[in-house]
Parts: structure tokens; C-alpha cells; sequence
């Protein structure tokens, strides 16, 4: 969101040589017999994904199996001959949320329903620094009469989540279309309104959801505002016009990712542009190599993914429904597997 450094992700957003991503943890080596669906998945189309990214892993054994990717003829046995599965951190189940592009309503100037801006970061903002607040922010006028605004939305409730996306389209009323991307943030710490709203009594855990949020904020504007303004992470944009539209967003490689085919991870276990094996479980299994062409703040650990779901409402509403358990297995480098569990 990010895509392109995304904000956070979607559903967890809600609730919270030896590659130098590979962090300390348990590994362990499988057999691709071991991975559940192996054979009946389209590996082709996993290894289109895999080659728009591959050229930018920064270690000379990840850019020699990447020329190999270019002229291999069998796309499953690509990865069988130069591949290795490889379970990191397996003692827990992995958790799985979902990731989309929002694809909001706007306008290039301020007027009737578009009253609502995305703003770009003000100068004086350095990266990493800490600014005001959401709460001071919005209700102090900040950054109003700045010509800091991309355009306006008709939707406050859009673009707080947009904000937790990172990155999104806005379909314009003139016809047209822009991207936006992640521009920058103002250095205070998410703060989850979900959890908020079960703290307050409003919901219980299980009711809460995305779109159980939206609702609520809208059918109740003051205190609505006021729960928004209870996260004081506050986010940024640029418009992001390098992108054609049938690409996907950008993720944070800075390359377009591909609904069902990339993953959010964390970069400390899972080196960006790895092939993974996702084995979600829950009310709609997926098993299914996908790429790690993203990170977000909410994912942490060797055994979280976040699943990018795609671009406009339908993909919001299913990526803000997945929390469910699983398992993931990183495809790494025959060296690199064996350097990290010699034993395997």
C-alpha cells in the first residue's frame, strides 16, 4: 500500500548468500509432495508473476535462477529443478488476511457531493519525522488552502480507508481516472478503529469487519468522525500515473502485483520476489504459489501474508472477510535452503 508501502493491510489493518530477509526463526524443508495442491495448480501462470519481479532481488543466486525463468519451457518444473520448499516458523498456524485497491468517486476540484481531499505530503514534512495528529490535522485546517489536494472524494469514510490501503483509484467525474499511491505519512503509530468499537461495546469481535465499519460511521457522522480521529495516523499521496490501468497497483518492489497471485509478507522471514505456497484454510481454501511483491505494517512474522484481491468494491468486500488460518512455505534458492536448514 504501500502498495507501494501500503499503510497497513486491509483486515488486519482493522485488528492489527543468506538474504538478509531470512530473520531467526525454525526452518525446515519439504518435499513438494508435501505442499497440499501442488500439482493441480497453474504454475504458469505463478511464473508470469515471478518474472516481473525476479530481476529486482538484489543477490547474484535469486538473478541467475531469473535468467533461467526467462527460457525454462515447464513452468512446474522451473521451480521443482531450482527450488526448495522451505517452512519457516511453522509451530504456529499462519494467518491470512486480504488486500484490495479501492476504486473511489471524485473530482479535481472541490464542489457539491466532492468535498472530501486526498492530500499530497507538505514539504516541510521529512520522512520519519513525527507531525500533528489525524484529530489536529482535520480540525485545525492544517494542510487546507495549500494546494496540497490531489482531488476531492465524495466520501469521508472512503478516504479514511484509502488511507489504510495506501494506494487506490479514483474514477473522476469527468470520465477519467487516476491512481494514487502511498505519498508519505505523518509518523504516528496506527491505532486499530475496530478494536475501538468492540472496547466501546458497539460490537462484539466477530461482528466487526470492514464494511460493518463503514456502515456504522455513516449511519452515525459525529461519532463516526470522532472514532476515525481515535487513529492519529495520517496519510499521504501522490498520483501514480506511470501505471497503466490494466496493471495492478504498485507493491512495494514498485512493480504492478496481480490479483490472487501476490502476497504482502514480512520482509524480516520472506525475501520480496520469493515464491511462496499459500494453504489457507477457512470458508474458502486457497491453495496456490503466489509471489511476495509486498509488505505491510500489520504483517509481522514468518507465518502472516496478506492476499491482494484486486481492485474495486466486489475485491474489497471479499479481502475484508478473510482472517483465517494455514500454512505458508517459501520457495528459496537450493543453496540458500540448504545453507539455512543444513539437516533438511
Amino acid at each position: 500500500m504501500r502498495l507501494g508501502r501500503r499503510a497497513a493491510s486491509f483486515a488486519a489493518g482493522l485488528f492489527m548468500g543468506l538474504s538478509s530477509a531470512h530473520a531467526s526463526g525454525s526452518y525446515e524443508i519439504l518435499k513438494f509432495s508435501d505442499l497440499k495442491g501442488w500439482e493441480e495448480d497453474d504454475h504458469a501462470a505463478a511464473l508470469n508473476v515471478f518474472r516481473e519481479t525476479c530481476q529486482d532481488i538484489d543477490d547474484p543466486e535469486w538473478s541467475s535462477l531469473c535468467g533461467f525463468a526467462t527460457s525454462q519451457p515447464t513452468a512446474q518444473a522451473f521451480f521443482e529443478l531450482f527450488f526448495r520448499p522451505v517452512l519457516i516458523g511453522g509451530e504456529e498456524p499462519a494467518l491470512f488476511t486480504g488486500y484490495y485497491e479501492p476504486e473511489l468517486r471524485g473530482s479535481r476540484y472541490r464542489g457539491g457531493q466532492y468535498q472530501y481531499p486526498l492530500y499530497r505530503k507538505p514539504p516541510e514534512l521529512a520522512a520519519g519525522t513525527r507531525w500533528h495528529s489525524r484529530a489536529e490535522i482535520e480540525t485545525q485546517g492544517l494542510l487546507e488552502g495549500r494546494g496540497l489536494e490531489i482531488a476531492y472524494i465524495n466520501d469521508p469514510v472512503d478516504v479514511f480507508f484509502l488511507q489504510i490501503q495506501g494506494s487506490g483509484r479514483v474514477r473522476l467525474d469527468d470520465g477519467s481516472a487516476i491512481r494514487v499511491g502511498y505519498g508519505g505519512k505523518n509518523g504516528h503509530d496506527y491505532r486499530s478503529i475496530g478494536q475501538e468499537l468492540i472496547r466501546r461495546g458497539v460490537y462484539q469481535p466477530h461482528q466487526v469487519s470492514a464494511q460493518v465499519i463503514k456502515n456504522w460511521v455513516r449511519r452515525n457522522p459525529a461519532e463516526g468522525a470522532d472514532l476515525l480521529r481515535h487513529n492519529p495516523s495520517f496519510v499521504f499521496f501522490r498520483e501514480v500515473s506511470e501505471v497503466p490501468a490494466d496493471k495492478g497497483p504498485l507493491g512495494a518492489m514498485n512493480r504492478s502485483i496481480t490479483t490472487m497471485r501476490s502476497i504482502a509478507v514480512d520482509p524480516k522471514y520472506t525475501t520480496l520476489g520469493a515464491p511462496v505456497w499459500i494453504e489457507k484454510g477457512g470458508k474458502d481454501p486457497i491453495n496456490r504459489l503466489m509471489i511476495a511483491q509486498d509488505t505491510g505494517s500489520a504483517i509481522k512474522g514468518a507465518q502472516r501474508a496478506d492476499i491482494f484481491y484486486g481492485t474495486g468494491r466486489a475485491a474489497g468486500l471479499e479481502a475484508g472477510r478473510i482472517k483465517d488460518p494455514g500454512r505458508m512455505v517459501v520457495l528459496m534458492p537450493i543453496q540458500t535452503a540448504y545453507a539455512l536448514a543444513p539437516g533438511g
